[in-house]
């Protein structure tokens, strides 16, 4: 029998969701920024500046992934194997510094390298945050914790689409990108800090009430299958699907991010300042049910469920733009803040699944593969959005790539099919009591 928790445990696991979610999204949110503001420079006129093609334009964009898809899976064995919190500080540094020369450089394969490193620095960042809050959080928590953690991604996008904005036009977009790499740079030395990868490690976190979580975590691994070694896991059926429909996922949602600027700005005729606030509403929707979608699937355990039918509500919101694009762009505009509130909405549930089907020895290899898909899905979203554009002159394709994707992801997740063997996590002998727990 695990003895219970001590009396001041309650009060100590609720510090976790204030010391160490806070960093983890500041970090995310940093991320995103500097890979997700390039849109902005495209709207803004950086093919004009550089005097490239919409075709080079398009793979500036794109080449990211190329970078981010190619060093997830030793970054997150890293991860697993010695430090999330060491792996996530030298890469703040770095890619703050590369995101900075992006508004540096002039010569236009120079910039391509420059965004490829950018995607490296940044592979290994989001599986490893997973793997650090799988140490941290237990099963009837980590939707909410992986939700907050990725809520660094619309609400980055959300206050980068209206700050964005006035910032080119004040700076120019140049002088934009210097400005928004600085701030990673000097993070990393926050998150050095604040961060420690274990509960043990943590100054603030009593050593009985760190005991006791990690136990209750352990326990938790008792009822997942065995797996001898990361290979093995990497070629499970469920594995596969779902790093198929992540990749379908992402090349809908980072030709959403990308490109929305400048399909805004295109459809509406107004300016980079107006384009900006336009953007940012999608956002704010995604935020208010990443929140709702995470509290439901932890609160009722329920993960599937609550992924396939808001990707396959994206998709066809997506499609009812595509209709409408050439009829009323307010309409259009409308049915594209649908399009990216629920293309958002079951991130949390979604990478929730992952350690609740492999054990811990091959989690983060698992979540390196499946996220390393999504890269991919992001190098082709991004780069054939913005192709389609270029060479089609308008946004209606783009629309249609993006919809039909997200509608195939979501039909893989109705499909999915695997085998739990489901344990009475609900109320195990070690349970954290309800007042430890967010409301």
């Amino acid at each position: 029998m695990i003895p219970p928790l001590p009396p001041a445990s309650g009060a100590s696991l609720r510090k976790r969701w204030m010391y160490l979610l806070p960093a983890v999204f500041v970090t995310y949110s940093l991320a995103y920024l500097d890979r997700a503001n390039y849109g902005f420079g495209a709207a803004a006129g950086l093919a004009g500046t550089l005097h490239i093609t919409g075709s080079q334009s398009a793979l500036l964009g794109a080449v990211f992934f190329l970078g981010y898809f190619g060093f997830q899976l030793p970054g997150a064995a890293y991860a697993r194997r010695h430090s999330a919190r060491h792996l996530i500080f030298g890469a703040l540094l770095v890619w703050g510094t590369l995101a900075a020369l992006t508004g540096v450089i002039r010569q236009y394969w120079l910039l391509v390298l420059d965004r490829f490193l950018l995607g490296v620095a940044e592979s290994a960042i989001f599986p490893a945050m997973l793997v650090l809050l799988t140490h941290w959080f237990t099963r009837t928590e980590r939707s909410r914790a992986n939700t907050l953690l990725i809520l660094g991604n619309p609400t980055t996008v959300l206050w980068m689409s209206a700050i964005t904005g006035f910032l080119i036009h004040k700076l120019g977009w140049q002088m934009t990108f210097i400005v928004e790499g600085i701030p990673s740079v000097l993070w990393a030395f926050a998150w050095l800090g604040l961060v420690r990868d274990r509960p043990r490690d943590a100054s603030w976190m009593p050593s009985e009430a760190s005991a006791a979580l990690e136990q209750q975590l352990e326990r938790e691994q008792l009822g997942l299958p065995r797996i001898g070694s990361a290979r093995l896991a990497l070629i499970r059926a469920d594995v596969l699907l779902l790093s198929t429909l992540y990749f379908f996922w992402s090349l809908g949602i980072y030709g959403f991010v990308l490109w929305l600027p400048t399909i805004i700005q295109q459809g509406s005729a107004v300016g980079i300042e107006m384009t900006g606030l336009l953007t940012a509403v999608p956002y704010l929707l995604a935020v208010l049910l990443m929140l709702l979608v995470s509290y439901i699937s932890d609160r009722f355990l329920e993960r599937e469920s609550l992924v396939w039918p808001f990707l396959v509500l994206a998709g066809v919101s997506l499609l009812a733009s595509f209709v409408t694009a050439n009829q009323s762009f307010w309409l259009a505009y409308i049915t594209l803040i649908l399009a990216g509130g629920a293309m958002y909405a079951p991130y949390g549930p979604f990478f929730a699944i992952i350690p609740e089907i492999v054990p811990k020895n091959v989690t983060a290899e698992v979540l390196a593969l499946v996220n390393s898909c999504g890269a991919l899905g992001g190098f082709a979203g991004s780069w054939l959005v913005g192709l389609l554009q270029a060479r089609t002159g308008g946004s209606r394709a783009g629309y249609l790539l993006m919809a039909a994707s997200l509608i195939i992801s979501g039909l893989l997740m109705f499909t999915l099919r695997y085998t739990r063997h489901r344990v009475a996590f609900a109320n195990p002998n070690l349970s954290i009591p309800q007042s430890a727990l967010p409301e």
